[in-house]
């Protein structure tokens, strides 16, 4: 007997399954949600970069203990970066990566052409704007303490006050009584808002730093370094022109060694309150510390601040047997080993001065 099988109904389509549907809509969002994500993130991005391209200075102050929102608002309004929320997520991102940063606070000189990130790693450094500090050769404590409140580093006052303060001289590892002569003539750079003890201390460094190469030749000649200095102070005030310089000190050294006083001008001047320029003989008769005129041997300690020629004249003097100099008005002196000669020549000299 034969059976028949049943024709099997026809499948009706209805489309995708729900669930392929969700999955076919997930990843559509998905797609459009990376592309959306991407998108963000170039502009978020974009908030990091540089806000300008030519690089140029700007000077940003940071306050002393100023939060992350308050320098972010600083550097925005400055116009050093884009976006003070990117500078605040550069922060935050550091941390994560162990990468911690700590600005400095001061004047800081800062670039807008940086991005953010590069800009957050200069203000980590401190890259502080820095001003010249010029000390000449053969200035006093007072004309340096008064160029320094000129140049904003502090009152002429206080910085007196700081380098005759016999604490402070002596724990800079000088005997002497304030630090006339080791303020060491040279331009230096500081950063607004320095110390003056900061400012004093590396003036006194440098003067160690030089002295080093002529300690042992002092001591060879029976010199401390305070009588070298003092030397040295008296060497550079005297003249203005290097290749005499040597001739000097030899002048100083003879002299010394016959007992003869020194007779040296600028030692007098310093020793004179508000001197007027002008040198007189009652001058030369009163007695102070510094007046070479009276005193036996060099004065109690240094003048100015000597360079470091005059420093090394001082322990390494001419082979000469002057005695005396005059002179010649033009920056340069005659030098006598005798009374008579040196006499002929000053009236010589005073002749030519007044034009006769």
């Amino acid at each position: 007997m034969e059976f028949k099988r049943k024709p099997t109904p026809a499948r009706i389509s209805t489309g995708p399954s729900v669930a392929g549907r969700v999955t076919g809509f997930l990843g559509i969002a998905a797609v459009a949600a990376l592309i959306f994500g991407f998108l963000e993130l170039l502009e978020y991005s974009h908030r990091f970069t540089a806000p300008e391209t030519e690089s140029r200075e700007i000077l940003v102050s940071i306050p002393q203990g100023a939060g992350y929102p308050q320098i972010a608002r600083i550097l925005q309004d400055a116009g050093v970066i884009r976006d003070g929320a990117a500078f605040l997520w550069a922060v935050r991102i550091n941390s994560l990566l162990k990468r911690p940063v700590s600005v400095k606070a001061g004047e800081q000189a800062l670039d807008p052409s940086l991005s953010t990130w590069e800009t957050l790693a200069l203000l980590s450094r401190g890259n502080f704007k820095l001003y010249p500090f010029t000390v000449p050769e053969g200035w006093n404590m007072a004309e340096i303490a008064r160029q320094a409140e000129l140049a904003g580093l502090g009152s002429a006052q206080e910085f007196l006050a700081l380098c005759r303060d016999p604490g402070y001289v002596r724990s800079l590892g000088i005997e002497a009584p304030s630090l006339e002569g080791y303020l060491f003539p040279e331009t230096y750079s500081f950063p607004r808002g320095t110390s003056l003890r900061t400012v004093v201390k590396a003036m006194t460094d440098q003067f160690f730093k030089v002295w080093a190469k002529y300690r042992d030749q002092a001591a060879a000649r029976g010199l401390t370094m305070n009588q070298a200095v003092t030397l040295a102070s008296i060497v550079e005030k005297e003249t203005g022109d290097p290749a005499e310089r040597p001739l000097i000190a030899a002048v100083f050294f003879n002299r010394l060694a016959k007992n003869m006083r020194l007779q040296t001008d600028p030692t007098v001047i310093y020793g004179i309150p508000n001197f007027d320029g002008n040198l007189t003989r009652a001058h030369l008769e009163t007695p102070h510390p510094w007046n070479t005129y009276v005193i036996q041997g060099l004065p109690p300690g240094p003048i100015a601040s000597p360079g470091e020629a005059a420093i090394q004249a001082a322990v390494n003097p001419a082979q000469a047997e002057y005695l005396y100099f005059v002179s010649k008005n033009d920056g340069t002196h005659h030098f006598s080993e005798t009374l008579r000669e040196h006499n002929r020549m000053v009236a010589q000299y005073q002749r030519q001065g007044r034009g006769s």
